[in-house]
């Protein structure tokens, strides 16, 4: 039985062209870098992003919280629809909250 667990992990990322193009390149294991491209991003808090890799198998949905609303997450499933990536096989992990991180409004 595994008993480590990670809570936080640190990369580095760098733009691919200017700082105003959501293009980067990141990496979490030394020299090794992946491309991600932000195709959304909430502009206002910086709260969720949708995020992809060089191919359409890879989509994330990025937040800062464990939980997020319904609306947002309905609205980037729409974004991630036009650009033609499949919604329909999108994991939605459930994560364990600690009194620590709850957060109310």
């Amino acid at each position: 039985m595994l008993t480590k667990r990670w809570e936080r992990t640190e990369g580095k990322a760098y733009y691919i062209k200017s700082d105003d193009t959501g293009r980067l390149k990141v990496s979490f294991f030394g020299p090794f870098y992946g491309a991600y491209n932000i195709i959304a991003l909430d502009n206002k808090d910086y709260r969720y992003a949708l995020v992809c890799g060089p191919r359409k198998s890879c989509l994330w949905l990025l937040a800062r919280e464990p939980v997020v609303d319904k609306s947002p997450t309905d609205h980037l499933q729409e974004i991630a629809s036009t650009h033609d990536f499949d919604t329909s096989r999108l994991i939605f992990v459930k994560h364990k909250i600690s009194n620590q991180s709850a957060v109310t409004a």
